[in-house]
C-alpha cells in the first residue's frame, strides 16, 4: 500500500516537473518565435511532457525505494560502529570548517577565471580539515563530549562485561547451567548472524545436524526464561565479512565484549587478535576434582587401552582413567591407585593401577 502511494506521489512530482520544463522550453525556442503566442495558449505539449516524466517517475519508484533501503542499511551499519561522541565532534568540526571556508570563498570568488572553481574546492577542503582536526583532538573537547557522557555511560553499562555466545557453546548447553549458578555477570549477547546459522543447522537435511540446531534454539528459549542474567539479541551484522567466526571477533571488538565458545580454533583466533575469550571446556577442566598420586578410586573398566594390557575407565565428570593391567577386568568395578596425572589440551588424564597389585608387590 505504501509503495502504491509513493508511486502516485512520484508520478505527480514527475508530471509537475515535466510540465514546467516543456512549457518553459517551448516558450523560449527562438525558431518558433512566430508560434509563441499559439504555444503559450496551448497546453497539449506541456501536458504530454508532464505525462512522460510522470510515467518515468512512476516506473522507477520501486528501484529508488530499493536503493534508498540499501543506502539506509549501509549507513546504519557503519554508524553503529562509531561512538556517538565521535559523530557529534565530527559534525561540529565539519560545520566550523564549512563556515570558515564560506568566508574565505567570498574573497576567492572575485579572482578572475579560477575564482568560481577555487572557492567551492577550498570550502570543501576546509570542511574536511575541520572534521579531521576535531576528531584528532576529541579527548580535549570535554565541553562537547560532556553532553554525551550520560548516554555513553548508559551504552557502556548495557554491554559492560558482555558475553557473546557462538554457535558451538549454545548447542553445548552448559552455558545455561553456568548462568543459573550465578557465575556469569553482565549481558548475554546473541548475535543475529549466530541465530541465522542455528536456523540453517536446524533446517539441515542431516538428522544429526538438525537435532543439534533445534537443541540450540531450545537452549536459547530456556535461557531467556530461566537465566538470571539479561539476554539480548543483537541484530548488528557485518555484511562485508563472510565467516561467522570473523563476525564474532569484529562484534567483540566493537562492543568491547568477551566471546564464549567451545571452538578451539576460534579460541586461538581471539588470542591472536587480542579479543577476550571464555572457553567452557577450560572452565570444566578447571573445576574438576583434583586427584593426587597415591589416592584410591573406584573405576569401572569399560574398554581396552592403546597399550597392551591397559584398561580404560571414566569418572563421573568424564575424566579418562588409564589402568595398567586393567584389560582383564573389563566390565568390573575395581579399586585403583593413582600413579600420575597428565593435563593436556583435551582435558585431564589419570594413570592408575589396580590396588591389589600394589599390595602383592609390597609383600614381595
Amino acid at each position: 500500500m505504501l509503495q502504491k502511494i509513493l508511486r502516485i506521489f512520484t508520478f505527480a512530482i514527475g508530471f509537475a516537473i515535466g510540465y514546467q520544463l516543456v512549457n518553459a522550453s517551448l516558450t523560449n525556442i527562438p525558431a518558433f518565435a512566430e508560434f509563441n503566442a499559439t504555444l503559450s495558449t496551448s497546453i497539449g505539449f506541456p501536458v504530454l511532457g508532464g505525462t512522460i516524466f510522470g510515467l518515468i517517475s512512476y516506473f522507477i519508484t520501486p528501484w529508488l525505494i530499493k536503493m534508498t533501503s540499501l543506502v539506509n542499511g549501509w549507513t546504519q551499519t557503519a554508524l553503529k560502529a562509531i561512538p556517538t561522541q565521535d559523530i557529534a565532534v565530527g559534525v561540529v568540526g565539519l560545520i566550523l570548517g564549512l563556515l570558515i571556508g564560506s568566508l574565505i570563498s567570498i574573497a576567492l570568488h572575485r579572482i578572475p577565471l579560477v575564482g568560481g572553481y577555487l572557492s567551492p574546492a577550498v570550502t570543501l577542503l576546509l570542511g574536511y580539515l575541520g572534521m579531521s582536526l576535531m576528531l584528532s583532538r576529541k579527548e580535549e573537547m570535554t565541553f562537547l563530549t560532556g553532553l554525551f557522557t550520560r548516554q555513553s555511560r548508559a551504552e557502556r553499562g548495557n554491554f559492560r562485561s558482555a558475553k557473546i555466545l557462538d554457535t558451538s557453546v549454545i548447542i553445548d548447553g552448559r552455558i545455561i547451567d553456568i548462568c543459573t549458578a550465578g557465575f556469569v555477570e553482565g549481558v548475554i549477547v546473541i548475535p543475529g548472524f549466530v541465530l541465522e546459522e542455528l536456523r540453517h543447522i536446524a533446517d539441515s537435511s542431516d538428522a544429526l545436524k538438525r537435532n543439534r540446531g533445534r537443541r540450540g534454539l531450545d537452549i536459547l528459549n530456556k535461557m531467556q526464561k530461566e537465566a538470571h542474567v539479561p539476554v539480548q539479541i543483537m541484530e548488528q551484522d557485518f555484511e562485508e565479512i563472510a565467516e561467522v567466526d570473523s563476525k564474532l571477533v569484529k562484534l567483540a571488538k566493537t562492543i568491547k565484549g568477551k566471546i564464549v565458545t567451545n571452538d578451539f580454533n576460534l579460541n586461538k583466533i581471539c588470542e591472536l587478535q587480542g579479543v577476550p575469550v571464555l572457553n567452557i571446556n577450560e572452565l570444566a577442566n578447571a573445576v574438576k576434582p583434583i586427584v593426587l598420586p597415591g589416592e584410591e578410586l573406584l573405576a569401572q573398566i569399560v574398554k581396552d587401552g592403546k597399550e597392551t594390557g591397559q584398561g580404560v575407565a571414566y569418572l563421573d565428570d568424564g575424566t579418562m582413567v588409564v589402568v595398567e593391567g586393567g584389560r582383564r577386568h573389563i566390565g568390573d568395578t575395581i579399586e585403583v591407585v593413582v600413579t600420575s596425572v597428565l593435563q593436556t589440551a583435551a582435558g585431564r588424564m589419570i594413570f592408575a593401577k589396580p590396588k591389589f597389585v600394589e599390595k602383592v608387590s609390597g609383600v614381595r
